[in-house]
Formats: structure tokens, C-alpha cells, sequence
């Protein structure tokens, strides 16, 4: 019997993909748990909103969309984008989410901007009590 001595030169990479998948993960995590307290009106409703399209409005004059600062001008084709993108048009929903003290002008602006999408506006609210 011979006995072959060849050094075998391959690399496993499967250490490397389960690292990288596990930073994904934690990145993907993290990044999702990232939270801007407001305080929000008080209403009596019940009803659970989707959070695929949110803009948001501070007092200070701040307006965000999914969580990226937005100005006024881009938000239409932003949130017209996202929906054209995400797939679910019928059932899209924008949720205002706007603090206490922000101009009923504002909310109503993103409220036409959805009617003219022929989206749905929500106005996000927190529990009486």
C-alpha cells in the first residue's frame, strides 16, 4: 500500500458564512429596536394600524419617513416609491404619527398626499387611562 501525502490547500469557508450571517442578524436586530418616543394624542380607538409606510412629525418642525429624515418636498415620491416597491398598494396604509402641539396643517398635508396616492392615512394614537 502506498500512502499518499498531498497537503490539501482548500479553505473552509464555512466558519466565515456562519459569522457573517450572525453579524446580519445582529445588525438586522439592533437597527430595528432603535425607538423615538413622542408623546402622541389620546384617543379611545382600538384599531391596530400596519407600519409599512410612517411618517412622522415633531413640534420642533421634524419630519421623517420610515425613519429617514424627509423634507417636504421629497415625501410624495418617497412614499409613492415605497408603495410602487413593496407590493401591497391595496392594502397600504400611511400612519401619521404625529406628537402633541404639531399644526393640524401638517397632519392634513400628509393626509392629501395619501388621498392623492389613493392610500389610507391613519392617525397613530395612544390608550386613554
Amino acid at each position: 500500500m502506498k500512502r499518499r501525502n498531498k497537503v490539501n490547500a482548500e479553505f473552509s469557508m464555512s466558519s466565515l458564512t456562519d459569522i457573517i450571517f450572525l453579524l446580519l442578524i445582529f445588525f438586522m436586530l439592533t437597527s430595528s429596536m432603535i425607538q423615538i418616543n413622542v408623546d402622541l394624542p389620546v384617543s379611545d380607538s382600538t384599531t391596530v394600524a400596519p407600519t409599512d409606510l410612517v411618517v412622522m412629525m415633531t413640534k420642533d418642525g421634524k419630519l421623517t419617513f420610515n425613519g429617514k429624515r424627509s423634507s417636504w418636498k421629497t415625501l410624495e415620491k418617497r412614499i409613492a416609491k415605497e408603495v410602487h416597491y413593496g407590493g401591497n398598494k391595496p392594502n397600504a396604509t400611511v400612519n401619521i404619527v404625529s406628537e402633541n402641539g404639531v399644526p393640524w396643517e401638517r397632519v392634513h398635508r400628509v393626509i392629501k398626499i395619501a388621498a392623492g396616492l389613493k392610500l389610507k392615512a391613519i392617525i397613530a394614537t395612544k390608550p386613554r387611562g
